[in-house]
């Protein structure tokens, strides 16, 4: 026989906090809506002003709310970023504390980026090319000279990509990922003394964009990070 759970008592805040959630789902309250204040929560909940606190507190956190001193707190649209945002501090964790999660991220990775290439090969304007096309100018202009700009305009490369789908989940993903591979394995984004190859990939690359030619697009990308993969995995670049 199985022991029976005991009965938890919940704390004020807790309850606070799924009534005010409960408000918002059910769209009482909708982005650029002020919530009451804390004395007509107080009085409306009967409970005092340190289980209110802590509720909206609970509610900022998780990015429906935002507090500002002095003011009722306003409800906040949701957001892709604001989404991914709110597991950034557990996947550091999760990747700080397991090299099998980030072997995962990288394989991830690859997988969203064969997709968005596909997804933005077909459907890229004039605009898109020609911002592609800036970027790669601005990673060959801190070529030999500026390793961690070179990083962050590779990054910014991949994040057009993403951005080109429409798609703002793909977006903010996108951005996450370079972002914990930066942190936690910039090897894998950036091998010193393979720039040139580098930047010759990101023009193949743009090149198959502008064609608006989705398979020879996935075709290069798959390239393109193998090859980072495949020098990660002999510790030397080639």
């Amino acid at each position: 026989m199985h022991p029976i759970p005991k009965i938890t008592r919940r704390k004020l805040s807790d309850e606070v906090f799924d009534r005010l959630y409960e408000m918002i789902e059910s769209g009482q309250y909708h982005p650029g809506d002020s919530l009451p204040s804390e004395r007509e929560l107080m009085d409306t909940y009967g409970v005092g002003r340190p289980a209110i606190r802590e509720a909206m507190q609970s509610l900022e956190r998780i990015g429906l709310v935002g507090i500002n001193h002095g003011q009722r707190p306003t409800v906040l649209q949701p957001t892709a970023m604001g989404l991914i945002s709110q597991i950034d501090l557990t996947a550091r964790h999760m990747l700080a504390s397991s090299s099998q999660a980030l072997e995962q991220l990288k394989e991830a990775r690859v997988f969203f980026e064969l997709g968005m290439v596909e997804k933005a090969a077909s459907q890229a304007t004039v605009e898109d090319v020609a911002q592609l096309k800036a970027l790669l100018a601005e990673q060959r202009s801190h070529l030999n000279e500026d390793a961690e700009a070179f990083i962050r305009a590779d990054m910014a490369f991949h994040t057009a990509i993403a951005a080109m789908t429409r798609n703002p989940i793909f977006t903010a993903t996108s951005q996450a990922m370079l972002g914990w591979l930066a942190r936690f394995h910039a090897s894998i984004l950036h091998w010193e003394g393979n720039e040139e190859i580098t930047l010759m990939e990101h023009e193949r690359i743009i090149g198959c964009i502008e064609a608006a030619e989705p398979e020879q697009a996935v075709s290069e990308m798959r390239k393109h990070l193998e090859r980072a993969r495949a020098l990660y995995a002999l510790g030397k670049p080639t």
